[in-house]
């Protein structure tokens, strides 16, 4: 079981005992969200705070655990409840919180695009749905005649190799929804973008695969939380 980290500071006043005008949710409803610094923001989905530390003092300390605004984004429950103070149902806001926004993203970056004939709008959608995961996801994209998408799904979650991802298990989806190509795009939980000697040689068999079957694979995508690497762009394909 991971140990609670506490910070044995003063005890900190109750935000009711604040002024209104320095509490987090009166300054969102007098300024808007604007003027509202994360900590605060983060405060307001905590809801209350403990006996010990207030919910403001609360969200600090997952701040200055997680360092950023994007780690404690991607953190999973059990790393936010390793936050004294920080339990199941805390842990639970904060991440449907991140998942929401994640969601609108991959909505609002659905809504632009006209086709998928380029890797950056292709990324786009998909960086919410990959770009924090701690697992290795492989996705296939179904494309019709005019480059829009029939359907996506995912393949497989763990680390790549030939064994997991199989021609078969890509193509026998492209021929009963009789697709014209498709993209398949899977993540690097590293953060790298740079493809390894499995993600080449998976995407190898694929081509060959395509070829046989006359359903072109159009690219391979390697998706980061804030990039991504086309295989067509870098001559692979």
């Amino acid at each position: 079981m991971s140990q609670k980290i506490n910070e044995p500071n003063a005890y900190k006043s109750r935000i009711t005992d604040w002024p209104q005008d320095e509490r987090p949710r009166e300054r969102l409803e007098q300024l808007g969200a604007e003027a509202v610094s994360n900590a605060e923001l983060v405060a307001i989905l905590l809801g209350q705070g403990t006996a010990r530390f207030n919910a403001v003092e609360l969200a600090k300390m997952l701040l200055r655990r997680f360092g950023t605004l994007e780690a404690l984004s991607g953190a999973s429950l059990a790393e936010m409840q390793e936050i004294k103070g920080i339990g199941p149902a805390k842990a639970v806001t904060l991440l449907a919180a991140f998942q929401l926004y994640r969601n609108l993203q991959q909505e609002k970056a659905e809504n632009e695009i006209v086709s998928f004939r380029n890797p950056a709008q292709v990324a786009k959608i998909y960086q919410p749905l990959l770009g924090n995961s701690k697992q290795e996801r492989f996705f296939v994209v179904l494309l019709d005649t005019a480059m829009q998408r029939i359907l996506d799904f995912e393949i497989t979650r763990g680390t790549l190799d030939s064994s997991l991802v199989h021609p078969r298990e890509v193509f026998n989806p492209a021929i009963r929804y009789q697709a014209k190509g498709l993209i398949v795009l899977h993540n690097h939980p590293s953060g790298q973008c740079k493809p390894s000697d499995a993600d080449i040689k998976i995407t190898k068999q694929l081509v060959e695969s395509g070829k046989i079957l006359g359903i072109d694979l159009y690219d391979h995508l390697i998706i980061t939380a804030d990039s991504f690497y086309s295989f067509k762009e870098n001559g692979i394909i």
